[in-house]
């Protein structure tokens, strides 16, 4: 019998690309992926490497691993190996190698090695931007994600990515399209374009893109619009300080462009904005939200805070509080400061007591649920295309279906859902809620984070 491999999977959906990659290279080598890792000769830990929970959370899962299936071998893999991979060379002796993520298809190289009996530590240079045929989607069914950049120019004091995944990189535009074209033809409904900053698309040192007077963003979504089908294009991550404006009037004329902004406004406070090493204001980001708004009412917003930063005093907390009942977005995520070595915020004064930014954190993640309540609220009695996710089992023997979905204003995994109600004796709606399917409902109720909703006979 062949070998077996079983992909432990972690970290953002940059990473989750990285991981579906390495599942297309190794089944192409000729290994099956299993979904128990009690059946795997070799278990790969896709790590990720961004905050310090994270790092603990797989090297977790390698300890756990070796503990467990002591006869397979364990691979730690992504982010976490491609940063510490000179460090785990001599003190993960539980791993029994490591492979950075600067080049994937080396994966060919370290599972031969490891089934020889080696300990393979490959750290590869960060070029270009790893990509190729995905079979297997790690996404709900009907969706994916498609990575467009690598790495990062911005160099926020916090932030550790260009540590890991290097300077920004960028795909050309025919490779994106291509990508797409197939998705849409094999059935996917929804393309998730990602990046740690889709706005710097196209201008790394190396990208050889020629100006025409537009973002290089807006001359590949003019090139993904020509792509025939019914589907949808959300873009997420893009920076506030060089938010690409011109996309706006694309986006307006195209409708499968989502008017969902993902926008990590990080603070609301004016000196730790700058002290980010990012050169907006809050008063910039809220005149940013204004004209978002203004061209697209009923647009949703998801940004990012860090709470606890260096400096953050009271005054500072409050301003950003103050920021997010501003912009009102529909969405957040509020996470407490994380120092990481080898960032120039490791190294600043005026540390902040990490209980009090999780209090911080907290208090903005209660005035978000407020704000998300009030704007789900105002989405009852509406009619929206659902992105079906999964069918909840009939365990009552009622002839009531339910359906979990997204509709366009709910991002994958960080978003609320759809809760779809339809009748089970009711032979057409059951033909047509399932997984992967674009359905139209009837939004009847919401609840804190979700919506409730009945499914609509189209005529």
């Amino acid at each position: 019998m062949g070998r077996t491999f079983f992909l432990d999977q972690h970290g953002c959906a940059k990473n989750q690309v990285d991981g579906e990659l390495l599942i297309a290279r190794l089944e192409a080598k000729g290994l099956a992926r299993v979904e128990d890792p009690a059946d795997a000769d070799l278990i790969i830990v896709n790590s990720c490497g961004f905050i310090e929970s994270a790092k603990k959370e797989s090297l977790d899962s390698v300890m756990d691993a070796r503990a467990s299936y002591p006869d397979a071998k364990i691979l730690l893999a992504g982010c976490l190996a491609e940063r510490y991979a000179d460090v785990f060379r001599t003190e993960l002796e539980e791993a029994d190698g490591i492979l950075g993520n600067g080049d994937l298809s080396l994966i060919d190289g370290a599972v031969d090695s490891l089934f020889s009996g080696g300990r393979p530590v490959i750290k590869a240079p960060q070029k270009g931007v790893c990509g190729g045929d995905r079979d297997s989607l790690l996404s709900f069914k009907g969706s994916a994600y498609v990575k467009i950049t690598e790495g990062c120019d911005n160099h926020c004091t916090f932030c550790a990515i260009p540590i890991i995944r290097g300077d920004l990189r960028s795909r050309p535009v025919a490779e994106v399209t291509g990508e797409v074209r197939s998705l849409v033809g094999r059935g996917v409904k929804e393309i998730n374009l990602i990046g740690q900053d889709l706005a710097a698309y196209g201008c790394g040192k190396g990208d050889g893109f020629t100006d025409k007077g537009k973002s290089f963003l807006r001359e590949l979504m003019e090139a993904i619009a020509a792509v025939p089908g019914k589907f949808w294009v959300r873009l997420l991550y893009i920076h506030p300080d060089h938010f690409n404006t011109d996309i706006l009037d694309l986006m307006e004329k195209d409708v499968r462009f989502l008017p969902y902004f993902d926008i990590p406004f990080q603070s609301g406070d004016d000196g730790i904005i700058r002290t980010m090493n990012r050169h907006g204001s809050a008063e910039t980001y809220v005149n940013l939200i204004r004209t978002i708004r203004a061209r697209f009412p009923e647009s949703a917003i998801r940004t990012t805070f860090l709470t606890g930063f260096p400096g953050e005093d009271e005054a500072a907390a409050e301003n950003t509080r103050a920021f997010l009942r501003e912009i009102r977005s529909d969405w957040s995520g509020c996470f407490a400061y994380s120092s990481e070595e080898g960032t120039p915020a490791a190294r600043m004064k005026g540390k902040v007591p990490h209980k009090k930014a999780e209090a911080r954190a907290a208090a903005l993640t209660e005035i978000q649920a407020a704000i998300t309540q009030e704007r789900l609220r105002a989405r009852v009695g509406k009619l929206y295309d659902v992105l079906v996710e999964e069918i909840i089992e009939n365990k009552d023997g009622t002839d009531e279906g339910l359906a979990i979905g997204r509709a366009w204003f709910q991002a994958p995994e960080v978003d609320g859902s759809v809760v779809i109600s339809y009748d089970l004796d009711d032979a057409e709606a059951v033909r047509e809620i399932v997984p992967g399917a674009l359905v139209r409902v009837r939004a009847v109720a919401s609840s804190e984070f979700d919506i409730s909703a009945e499914w609509e006979r189209q005529s």
